[in-house]
């Protein structure tokens, strides 16, 4: 999540569609590793038996979640990265 070079340090400009999208990007995992850790932290996907237990299960277990957590925010999310990519919009565009 690379956003060096996104912020400008002296005048305000508008956003290329190139940039725009670098920042929705980088909103949408900010939005999905949020979604991840909350989804952990609540114990989703803990099952006691699932795959006979061990490493191997609690790491597939964190890539499952991971890619569940991928998809809601490509289902529309809870509304997360919109409003971080309004927030870095805006003080790109020099409104803030």
């Amino acid at each position: 999540m690379e956003l060096s070079g996104l912020l400008p340090s002296t005048s305000p400009k508008a956003l290329s569609s190139h940039e725009a999208e670098k920042l929705r990007t980088a909103s949408e995992k900010l939005e999905a590793s949020f979604l991840a850790q909350m989804l952990k932290e609540s114990g989703f996907g803990k099952t006691p038996d699932f795959a006979g237990g061990g490493e191997g299960e609690s790491q597939f277990t964190s890539f499952l979640i991971d890619a569940q957590a991928e998809k809601i925010v490509e289902a529309g999310g809870i509304g997360l990265a919109e409003q971080i990519f309004k927030s870095l919009t805006e003080r790109v565009d020099g409104i803030s």
